[in-house]
């Protein structure tokens, strides 16, 4: 079988002409850069990314984190299988002639060794990420673990994954470990899963943690080579329903630090099968059983809370706060008879003034987004229940379909430990949000050291074009239309930024011993002046001349081809003597959609005080009507910035693998799409 049948039956597993030269090139030559392979291959450059692009998107080919990166291709054997697994019906005459194709691909002149350096990579479309976990599954050598929703496994049994599991050449060798929540609503479709699954020698493993898994991402890691990990963006009130879109590294340090949170989750789990007799038989008391009726949850709801003699613990949503707030004559009344009333919820925008409101008469935390709402009395009673699917109202509203009541007390008292472990990490509501520091517009204000030239001269925001003057179109097409600009001297030449960033407040617990932080991460696009690349700023809420403020004090990049233009903006702070350049593995800024990642493998020293900010990771996720607005950040030595920027408010989670601490951040926002022209002070066009 020629080479031109080997093309053909790639174009036919859905690659374009172009596609397959360029996969076949990089297989056969090893990792290669964009312009080796342009000149190579004679093709231009637009029409070479865009090939490439296509390439990663099926996950056949991968990128390094430097600049400019070096592309590799997946090898040939693993194209057939990913390929052939995910269009089973198409690929059927393909998986037939497998052999033949595998020994003329052998009679290619053979390349070099696979490119094994630190990649990230986002793989889109179900089929493609259930192949790629298939994967996975079949080169697992010591140990597979999961972390899924019953509901999720559900469609992963669909897709033929369990039997990848049970089918595994060497089953006795490899530990498989799956970690998923059950409830009374679910534990009928997991039992549906288990009695399909055969009966094998292997070592399989399921397990219910012992405080769920709301704060963690679904996710696979295949012994310590490789982690995947879904980050398609909640929604309020419910689960995502599609999971098409994941994050992929090979990265060892992000892959320990996720393998260290795992391994604390399976420590503190419970086995599937007691946990399952517990919610059938074990916890089924004349006085736990399922609510139907939407006036007699309502009335069992009211009751509860106004049965109460020492505390109430309340679990709720975002729109639940508000509702809360429609309680508040009751929640007086409880507070005045000495009652301890504890409510968590997703503190956002909307929120917050029924939040301000609430905090006066109890006790009000920010916590992650949450699927289930609970209600805990006296330690005695516990009421919970699904959000609504779209819209309405939450706790005791007509619109529950159905809860849970118990009053079992072992059971009870389980569930009001794993609340009080989720008050313990969660966040007192801060009353400096983001808009307060930064304002609607422009980025924060710090005020410069007492004794600098500038220490006088605070930039302005000026020439505001609010939300609603500029059309989101027209910026996207600047965008789209850009043309990179390189100016000689930073100082002296404009200089243009394009990409996307994200800003969120934090507010570590004690143990940390941090204050206040402001972290603003940016993903560089290569239209930009200085090229692509990552950036991750720190803010501490430091005292200074002016009164306490946020104060940049560190930054960490890997593009030191930028750093003059930052010291435009960042001379006269702590920050000025602390930028550190790093490497393509040790930070991560991603985006997709709505959603950006940031991540940091190194600690990042803080200045001046003696803080370290220790390895973590950062989710911001955006949510609401976006925003397209513009104006010009004036500076105190005569530079300007015009910006424009397409932005969401946006939920922050912090999470430090190391410590297994997640937690939400007090405020964010996500600039999806960002335009910065930076003009030099006495510059004239």
């Amino acid at each position: 079988m020629s080479q031109e049948k080997v093309l053909q039956t790639l174009s036919d597993l859905g690659l374009t002409r172009l596609d397959t030269k360029v996969y076949i090139y990089l297989a056969k030559k090893g990792p290669q850069k964009g312009r080796e392979i342009s000149k190579a291959l004679k093709v231009q450059k637009q029409q070479l990314y865009r090939s490439l692009k296509n390439l990663q998107k099926k996950a056949i080919v991968s990128a390094t984190l430097e600049r400019p990166a070096r592309f590799s291709a997946v090898p040939f054997e693993k194209v057939l299988d990913l390929f052939i697994r995910a269009k089973l019906e198409e690929a059927h005459n393909i998986q037939i002639e497998k052999n033949k194709l595998l020994s003329s691909w052998q009679n290619i002149q053979a390349g070099e060794k696979p490119d094994t350096s630190a990649r990230f990579m986002v793989i889109e479309g179900r089929n493609i990420i259930y192949s790629r976990i298939k994967q996975m599954i079949n080169e697992a050598k010591d140990q597979l673990s999961l972390i899924s929703t019953v509901t999720g496994l559900a469609r992963a049994d669909r897709f033929g994954l369990l039997d990848s599991d049970f089918k595994h050449p060497k089953p006795s060798n490899v530990q498989f470990r799956l970690l998923t929540h059950i409830t009374k609503e679910n534990v009928n479709l997991m039992q549906a899963i288990l009695k399909e699954t055969p009966k094998t020698e292997m070592r399989f493993e399921i397990r219910n943690p012992n405080l769920g898994l709301g704060l963690f991402p679904q996710m696979v890691i295949r012994d310590e080579e490789e982690v995947m990990f879904f980050i398609n963006p909640k929604v309020d009130g419910a689960l995502p329903e599609q999971d098409n879109l994941c994050l992929w590294t090979n990265c060892k340090s992000m892959i320990h630090s996720f393998l260290a949170m795992y391994e604390e989750l399976w420590r503190n789990s419970t086995d599937i099968e007691k946990k399952i007799t517990e919610l059938k038989t074990g916890k089924a008391t004349p006085k736990t059983y399922l609510i139907s009726d939407p006036q007699t949850i309502k009335k069992k709801f009211n009751g509860m809370k106004q049965s109460s003699k020492k505390e109430i613990l309340i679990l709720t949503s975002s729109k639940g706060l508000i509702e809360q707030l429609n309680e508040i004559s009751q929640l007086k009344k409880l507070a005045k008879g000495g009652i301890t009333v504890k409510i968590m919820a997703p503190i956002v925008k909307e929120n917050w003034e029924a939040m301000e409101q609430l905090s006066k008469v109890c006790d009000v935390r920010h916590v992650p987004l949450q699927y289930w709402r609970t209600i805990i009395v006296d330690g005695k009673y516990l009421l919970q229940f699904r959000a609504p699917s779209s819209g309405g109202e939450e706790l005791g509203s007509t619109r529950v379909d159905s809860a849970f009541y118990s009053d079992d007390p072992e059971w009870v008292e389980t569930m009001r430990t794993a609340l009080l472990d989720i008050w313990s990490c969660a966040q007192p509501p801060s009353a400096k949000t983001l808009e307060s520091v930064i304002g609607p517009y422009g980025s924060p204000l710090f005020p410069m050291p007492k004794d600098d030239l500038r220490s006088k001269l605070f930039y302005k925001v000026i020439d505001v074009k609010p939300p609603g003057t500029m059309k989101e179109k027209d910026l996207l097409n600047k965008i789209i239309h850009a043309k990179k600009t390189i100016p000689k001297d930073p100082f002296k030449d404009v200089s243009a930024g394009y990409g996307s960033f994200a800003v969120g407040l934090i507010h570590l617990p004690d143990r940390f011993n941090l204050p206040d932080m402001l972290i603003q991460a940016y993903r560089h696009d290569k239209q930009s002046s200085f090229g692509a690349g990552e950036t991750i700023i720190v803010y501490l809420w430091l005292e200074t001349p002016q009164g306490y403020s946020y104060v940049p004090v560190a930054l960490v990049e890997d593009n030191p081809n930028g750093r003059n233009a930052w010291l435009l903006i960042l001379r006269g702070t702590p920050a000025e003597k602390n930028i550190h350049t790093l490497k393509k593995d040790q930070i991560q800024v991603q985006v997709h959609g709505n959603t950006l990642f940031a991540g940091w493998t190194v600690p990042i020293p803080l200045f001046p005080e003696n803080f370290i900010l220790p390895p973590a990771c950062m989710l911001f996720e955006g949510y609401g009507e976006s925003r397209t607005s513009g104006y010009t950040l004036m500076f105190p030595n005569g530079a300007k910035c015009e910006m424009e920027d397409i932005s969401f408010d946006a939920f922050v989670t912090f999470i430090h693998p190391a410590t297994k601490y997640s937690a939400p951040g007090t405020d964010g926002k996500l600039v999806r799409d960002h335009i910065s022209t930076n003009i030099p002070p006495g510059f004239k066009k």
